[in-house]
């Protein structure tokens, strides 16, 4: 059967901090391997293509067959199949003889109903289509919701967006209606409010009711680090809460997200930083600008190039990398730009590496590709 690849959309403002062991997917000398937070090669590069590990477990491809590889670089799975997913609730998606299966880490076959298109498990939970419409399968192979949907997204924080025909609704991991299958577009999940669209007004749903909001044309997403979202009013951005009111009137040409008590925020062609209530802390001095990290800094383009301030705007990295880019990996679509557990991946010229908080290299080391560094354990 054909595979439908779902791809996770995950929201990176609100990553916690990973705890166990942190590794790398890099490739050297057009081959793939694994280093850690030091810098060094735990598993050296040996690989054609590899994927990022997830739950303890990597897939890889040997010669021209694909297996299963732990922390070690020792195979699971034997390199046997025409593809191997990525591993996640206990099982991976294989490809063999072209038939594809879920099996687990002894390459044992979950039986389960016969499907249109694979999707792969996330968090204990994987899409199941049939007859153009998309239900829920459980990690015991059964179906938790029937095919019920046209859409379903992949789930955040325990919930999915859906949509039946022209119109979204949200649904949690057990198939409950969260919200009703009513609006024109809808957002993300989030415990302040998801934004939502009713025919042509914009709105915030709170306990299942949608509270219109006058004027708005565009909502973005709450996220964990504060109480205040970014909206359009007019062709421009301003903040508003969970109510709708708006605490930092629409007068900026671009936002993004609040973190750290601070925003990045463009007018007159340059980014700067603002506070929650509006004061501008950070001067209008940048070509570009990311949001801040937990780590407390931020990446800054000067020119053609990304440097990393503190709060208080400080450059304490010179402006002397790239920093944005797709994923080597075949499974991972990461784009974290910036510090993320006390590293940030950059790019000097065509090599690929990690910083740390001091602008120094991990490892001394450079590499053809890097992708992000991920939690390798269960």
């Amino acid at each position: 059967m054909k595979f439908y690849y779902t791809l996770l959309f995950t929201f990176f403002l609100n990553l916690p901090f990973i705890s166990g062991q942190e590794l790398a997917l890099v490739r050297d000398n057009d081959l793939f391997g694994y280093i850690d937070t030091s810098g060094e090669y735990v598993i050296q590069p040996q690989f054609k293509k590899a994927g990022d590990f997830s739950e303890g477990y990597a897939a890889a491809l040997q010669g021209e067959k694909w297996g299963l590889i732990n922390t070690s670089g020792e195979w699971v799975l034997k390199p046997e199949y025409d593809r191997v997913k990525s591993y996640n609730s206990g099982f991976v998606l294989v490809l063999k003889d072209d038939q594809w299966n879920y099996v687990n880490t002894s390459g044992e076959i979950l039986k389960t109903p016969v499907t249109e298109k694979y999707f792969d498990f996330n968090n204990g939970v994987a899409f199941y289509r049939k007859a153009k419409k998309i239900g829920l399968l459980g990690t015991d192979g059964k179906l938790i919701l029937e095919p019920t949907y046209n859409v379903i997204k992949p789930f955040y924080n325990g919930y999915a967006r859906v949509r039946n025909g022209e119109y979204w609704g949200m649904i949690d991991k057990n198939g409950k209606v969260y919200i009703p299958v009513e609006y024109s577009e809808i957002g993300s999940y989030n415990s302040k409010g998801v934004w939502a669209k009713k025919g042509e007004t914009f709105g915030i749903v709170n306990d299942n009711t949608f509270n219109p909001i006058i004027g708005i044309d565009k909502i973005w997403d709450f996220n964990d680090n504060s109480e205040l979202t970014y909206a359009r009013s007019n062709k421009k951005v301003g903040f508003i809460n969970n109510t709708g009111k708006w605490v930092i009137e629409p007068t900026y040409e671009k936002a993004r997200a609040f973190t750290n008590g601070l925003a990045p925020v463009y007018k007159n062609k340059l980014w700067g930083y603002i506070d929650e209530n509006g004061k501008e802390i950070v001067g209008f001095h940048f070509r570009d600008a990311e949001i801040f990290s937990a780590d407390g800094l931020a990446p800054v383009k000067e020119k053609k190039l990304w440097g990393f301030i503190d709060k208080s705007g400080k450059m304490v990295i010179p402006a002397a990398y790239q920093i944005t880019a797709g994923g080597l990996s075949l499974f991972s679509k990461n784009q974290i730009k910036g510090f993320y557990n006390g590293v940030a991946r950059v790019k000097r010229g065509k090599q690929w590496g990690f910083i740390n908080k001091q602008g120094d290299v991990l490892g001394g080391k450079w590499h053809q590709n890097a992708e992000l560094f991920a939690n390798a354990t269960k």
